[in-house]
């Protein structure tokens, strides 16, 4: 189990709805469009924030791997100017496969519902 401080949990949280905010209003990138910034892991020495991401599209997701990670840089320098923090962290993208996961997982809850359910 990973410790997380305060300080981490509160700076995450910032970056995802800054860089959730900036993706939608100010990033050009048509690749990126429909991405959902799920959340941030940052760093002890908050100098790495690892960015979650999921997309509704699951075919477009190499897409938007590569808009963000091409973002990344511009996202930083318009972070350190928005944002009040002495560092601001080095961003890596990560798909979330959790919402993959959850969608799989209410498809079979369904199936099974269908299945138990009397054919009157």
């Amino acid at each position: 189990m990973k410790l997380v401080t305060k300080r981490q949990a509160r700076v995450g949280d910032l970056l995802v709805r800054t860089i959730a905010e900036l993706i939608q209003r100010k990033v050009k990138d048509p690749r990126v469009e429909g991405v959902t910034i799920t959340g941030v892991d940052v760093s002890m020495d908050l100098k790495i924030g690892r960015v979650f991401f999921c997309i509704i599209n699951e075919d477009r997701k190499d897409q938007a791997q590569q808009g963000l990670d091409s973002a990344a840089g511009y996202l930083r320098r318009e972070m350190r100017k928005i944002l009040h923090l002495k560092n601001v962290p080095e961003l890596s993208f990560q798909y979330d496969a959790s919402f993959e996961y959850g969608s799989k997982i209410d498809g079979i809850l369904e199936d099974i519902e269908k299945d138990e359910k009397p054919d009157c």
